[in-house]
C-alpha cells in the first residue's frame, strides 16, 4: 500500500503539545518545515495525550486501528512511566510493543519511524516547586532514554535526541508554557533542528 502522506505523531503531552496552540506542536512544526522544503505532506495526525504511559498508548492504538502506511511516524513516551515510577524493565517491555507497532504503521520500513527522546522535566520550575529531586530525575530520564535508544538501533529506526535542548533551555523561562514544565513554542522550535535533519533523511528514497 503507498504511504500515506503524512506524518502519525504517537505519544504524550509533548506530542499534543500541552498548553501551546495547535499550529505551535512540534509535530505541526516539523510538517509545515518539510513542505517548506518541498515535501508534498497532509496535516499530521496525533495520537497523544496529557498523562498516557505505555501501556495507555497501547490501548489507545488498539482502539484507534489505525492502517499503514504513513510516510512519517514518530514515537516519544516513557516519561510519565518515569514520573510513576515504573523503573526501567516494565518501560522497556512497553515500549518494544509501541516499537514494533509504529515500524508496522509505517509500512514495515523502519527507517521512516522516528523516536524522539524524553526530555528531562526535573530542570523545570514545576519540578522545583514540587521539591523534586532533579538529580535523580536526570538519572532516571537517562536511563529511560538509554533504553529507548538501544531498543531503536536495533530495529533500524532512526533516534531523535531532544533531552539535551532541553537541559538547556532551563534558565529560559520564555521556552516554557504557561504550567513551567511543558516545553512553549520557542523550545518546540529549537527541537526542530534536531527533528528536520532525519526526518528529511527518512523521506528520502531508501
Amino acid at each position: 500500500m503507498p504511504p500515506q502522506r503524512r506524518l502519525l505523531a504517537l505519544g504524550d503531552s509533548y506530542s499534543i503539545g500541552e498548553g501551546v496552540t495547535e499550529a505551535e506542536r512540534w509535530p505541526v512544526q516539523l510538517t509545515v518545515a518539510l513542505c517548506a522544503e518541498g515535501h508534498a505532506l497532509g496535516s499530521p495526525q496525533i495520537l497523544a495525550s496529557t498523562g498516557w504511559t505505555t501501556d495507555e498508548l497501547v490501548a489507545a492504538l488498539d482502539r484507534a486501528a489505525l492502517m499503514p502506511a504513513w510516510a512519517l511516524v514518530s514515537l516519544q513516551i516513557g516519561v510519565n512511566d518515569q514520573y510513576r515510577g515504573r523503573g526501567v524493565a516494565a518501560l522497556r517491555e512497553g515500549f518494544r510493543s509501541l516499537l514494533a507497532r509504529a515500524i508496522a504503521l509505517a509500512g514495515g520500513t523502519a527507517q521512516r519511524v522516528l523516536v524522539v527522546s524524553i526530555p528531562d522535566w526535573g530542570v523545570t520550575p514545576f519540578a522545583r516547586a514540587g521539591g523534586h529531586d532533579a538529580a535523580r530525575i536526570g538519572a532516571e530520564i537517562d536511563a529511560c532514554n538509554a533504553a529507548e535508544r538501544a531498543l531503536t538501533a536495533v530495529a533500524g529506526a532512526c533516534w531523535v535526541d531532544v533531552t539535551g535542548l532541553s537541559r538547556a533551555a532551563r534558565a529560559a523561562g520564555t521556552e516554557l508554557a504557561a504550567d513551567g514544565l511543558h516545553p512553549g513554542p520557542a523550545q518546540y522550535r529549537r527541537w526542530l533542528t534536531a527533528l528536520l535533519p532525519v526526518a528529511r533523511a527518512a523521506l528520502g528514497e531508501r
